[in-house]
């Protein structure tokens, strides 16, 4: 489905074509959420054309309107995304968005998704010969690979916008209490140990005590799990990012949505890693946060001795 979106080549006075030609070009594709056009955005402000390509039944149609040049795509078309850059000369590109990964465990998923013959050879040592696991990094460094040798390379998006990493900071006016750094602590151990496998970025603690874990469902879905098993509410949620977490793809990311679940849940604290989170929607992610009384702190791990 071709987006209608007319390019700005063709928007503008033929005078300024020439300065559009040498204007620098980079793609983004996009999933689910507003960070992808957090990003669009930004990137325009730095003089960047952005050409998307937006992951269908994820991406937001909205996107179509701050791009250059859009168009819609599948899970299993890695082979026509790769055209779609080359044909528009753009050879570094980015991926930004949560991809809900269970669809993939969903009856009748490769019919649906109508993978193409690049597609079915790049992943079969991973779904149908089983050579290969599914974690999240080996089917993304898969696609990293892939596209590297096509001659395009994916660049991690805070290095182009590393203002929206979030810094070590009390972002909230309520600060934990010495009961909430207890379970901040306990809670930072569980989940970097978490991510060391691969598993997810969150987990859900009280009393020291592990609630719920993420897997393949997201941090959104794991706080309404904790709030359904601890019906008194009052938990905290640590998210952090791998030990050595690859900048360009599954980065730590919350928002509004994000803290809206928490205070629906019945949670009380969200602790994220400073320098590896990113922070979408911030003044009014942390307005929302304030006026439900929440905690909201971002700390890197050698500060957690001091709490």
């Amino acid at each position: 489905m071709k987006s209608a979106v007319t390019s700005q080549a063709e928007a503008v006075p033929s005078q300024d074509k020439s300065d559009l030609a040498t204007r620098p070009r980079i793609g983004i594709i996009a999933g689910w959420g507003r960070y992808p056009i957090v990003i669009v955005d930004a990137l325009k402000r730095q003089g960047y054309d952005v050409y998307g390509l937006g992951v269908s039944g994820h991406a937001d149609p909205a996107l179509a309107e701050h791009c250059v040049d859009f168009d819609w795509t599948g899970f299993g078309r890695f082979g026509s995304m790769v055209r779609y850059f080359r044909r528009r000369g753009v050879h570094d590109i980015m991926m930004a968005g949560k991809i809900h990964k269970r669809q993939i465990f969903q009856p009748g998923f490769i019919w649906r998704t109508i993978p193409g013959p690049t597609t079915i050879r790049l992943f079969a040592p991973h779904f149908l010969t089983r050579r290969k696991d599914n974690k999240d990094d080996s089917l993304l460094l898969t696609i990293i690979n892939f596209f590297a040798s096509r001659g395009i390379r994916f660049a991690p998006p805070t290095d182009y916008l590393p203002e929206l990493l979030v810094k070590s900071e009390n972002l909230t006016k309520r600060t934990p209490s010495a009961a909430q750094w207890k379970d901040i602590r306990f809670g930072w151990e569980i989940a970097r140990e978490m991510g060391r496998l691969d598993i997810g970025q969150s987990v859900a603690v009280k009393n020291q005590a592990v609630l719920a874990v993420e897997a393949i469902e997201g941090t959104d879905e794991n706080i309404s799990r904790a709030g359904s098993l601890c019906t008194s509410g009052g938990f905290s949620v640590v998210k952090v990012g791998k030990p050595n977490q690859d900048m360009r793809f599954d980065v730590p990311t919350v928002g509004l949505g994000t803290i809206e679940t928490l205070s629906e849940s019945g949670g009380k604290v969200l602790a994220v890693e400073a320098e590896k989170t990113v922070f979408v929607d911030r003044e009014a992610t942390i307005a929302y946060a304030n006026k439900k009384g929440l905690v909201l702190v971002a700390i890197q791990e050698d500060e957690l001795a001091e709490k």
